[in-house]
């Protein structure tokens, strides 16, 4: 208990000091067409996740070296990208030998597991972009994260497939960063250095996770997260646009934008969903295939329903914008 206190304390101190950093080296997040958002914000403030990793690895021991390796690689290129942009054949492949580090951990590496490379590269390249994607309201990225680590966290209590300590000390980095960006007037923003370094390390407990137990029903903890990022691209191929371009048309920047939610109200009904699916993965005696379909039916019918009551005001949004500019 001690470790965790001392290790809460000093992620806090950690935070702020980043934060002096982050106003002295002018490291901010200015409003545009596409933005949330209203306020110049300082970005980058999810840095504290790598950071907890390694006071985690200095507390208990670097149990997981080639992860950390990974994690370390990604999350600089994804800093130095918050900073100054990086181009995306440089980010990409930094990406891919970060995920191959985490497949070595993973031991999938070899003959017998030689079939799930390719496959784990496509999977993991689009949770890491979803992530980063759905990181666009104040305490989406927190909250959500801490939904999937606290159900993480329960299964791990039942069968043990990492320590624990990973868990506790993942959880604390991120109660560290939500006081400071769930809120309606957020003191910083994840940045790239934040959404993909917090994709990356749930990437690599779920992955564990599954190979573990073999259940890929566990997939299930990023549902709605991939409903909302697979639509909403399957829509924009639909309008001809570019996809890899910023906007604001998944279903939370609609309900935040054009209907005018809270930011904070949209956060916790995003990890309200979530939680009701990740514990219904846990708790349910439902076959797990059929309660995926079912699950992933009513998601996607959801997502319909808002869209097509109000993706008419996004539109209306664009037009009044070109006409102002």
């Amino acid at each position: 208990m001690l470790s965790y206190l001392c290790i809460f304390i000093l992620l806090i101190v950690l935070e702020l000091f980043y934060f002096h950093l982050a106003d002295h080296f002018n490291i901010i997040d200015k409003p545009n067409l596409r933005s949330s958002h209203t306020h110049i914000t300082l970005r980058g403030g999810g840095v504290i996740f790598y950071l907890g990793i390694l006071l985690y690895s200095a507390f208990f021991g670097v149990q997981y070296g080639w992860f950390l390796v990974g994690l370390t690689l990604i999350s600089v290129i994804s800093f130095i990208d918050d900073v100054h942009s990086v181009s995306n054949r440089s980010r990409i492949a930094v990406h891919f030998l970060a995920m191959f580090l985490m497949f070595y951990q993973w031991n999938i590496l070899n003959k017998e597991f030689f079939w799930y490379i390719i496959p784990a590269l496509i999977l993991c390249t689009g949770i890491i972009n979803a992530y980063n994607f759905m990181d666009g309201i104040n305490g989406i990225t927190g909250g959500y994260s801490l939904v999937i680590l606290f159900s993480l966290f329960l299964i791990n209590q039942q069968t043990l497939f990492i320590d624990s300590n990973l868990l506790i000390t993942c959880v604390l980095s991120l109660i560290v960063f939500c006081f400071f960006n769930f809120r309606k007037r957020a003191k910083c923003f994840a940045g790239d250095v934040g959404s993909v370094s917090i994709a990356f390390i749930i990437l690599f407990i779920l992955g564990k996770l599954i190979l573990s137990t073999g259940n890929y029903s566990y997939l299930l903890f990023l549902a709605v997260y991939g409903v909302d990022t697979l639509l909403t691209i399957c829509h924009r191929l639909m309008l001809h646009e570019n996809i890899f371009e910023a906007h604001r048309k998944h279903v939370y920047q609609l309900l935040a934008n054009e209907l005018k939610i809270p930011h904070v109200v949209v956060s916790l009904i995003y990890m309200g969903i979530q939680l009701i699916v990740s514990l219904g993965i846990i708790y349910s005696p439902v076959n797990g295939w059929l309660y995926a379909i079912v699950v992933l039916a009513l998601l996607m019918l959801l997502y319909f329903l808002i869209i097509r009551k109000y993706y008419h005001l996004h539109e209306e949004y664009l037009i009044q914008k070109q006409i102002t500019l």
